[in-house]
């Protein structure tokens, strides 16, 4: 190669090697072993052991094939990391609104599969284990309608509300504020 050549491409190698690296930083636990990594960081300002967290996530878009609901994921990185850091699991209570294309990933996999090519519903394992740690999963009834999804469909200890907009407005009345991520 030539020199000045190999010159000009080392700053793109440096910008494209840490990414991968970084990610080498990331792992899974202390309460979700199998999903939800997070990466240690040195705080400014640690949280206080007495911190509570009342946060609902809001969840339209439908998981990638095979894999966990991104949005799901990130209530176990939430918990994963807030524990991590000091909280107290109890004082993290997660709802977690699902609507639109997401509405299938609440389903049973008889449900899921027939509408989904014979595919595995791979969210169903991370939402029973977040169920598991007090996690409350509420399917938007409007979707549900609009995707043919009947309360026997749903994957078990999921709650239908009237709509998400109502499950959310209600959150709020319990002080539960929204993830905006």
């Amino acid at each position: 190669m030539h020199k000045p050549l190999l010159v000009a491409l080392l700053p793109l190698l440096a910008i494209t090697q840490p990414a991968s690296a970084q990610m080498e930083n990331f792992s899974t636990g202390p309460v979700f072993e199998d999903f939800g990594p997070t990466a240690p960081v040195q705080q400014s300002e640690p949280l206080a052991q007495n911190t509570m967290f009342k946060i609902s996530f809001d969840v339209a878009t439908a998981a990638d094939p095979d894999k966990i609901n991104r949005t799901i994921e990130s209530a176990a990185r939430f918990i994963n990391m807030h524990v991590a850091a000091g909280v107290p699991e109890e004082n993290i209570q997660l709802a977690i609104v699902v609507h639109g294309g997401a509405s299938l990933d609440l389903t049973n996999q008889a449900f899921f599969a027939a509408h989904k090519d014979g595919a595995k519903n791979a969210s169903a394992s991370a939402i029973a284990q977040l169920q598991d740690h007090g996690v409350t999963f509420y399917l938007c009834g409007q979707s549900a309608a609009a995707h043919g999804i009947s309360n026997a469909d749903l994957l078990p200890g999921v709650q239908m509300s009237l709509s998400a907009m109502t499950a959310h407005a209600l959150l709020q009345q319990q002080d539960f504020t929204i993830n905006p991520f």
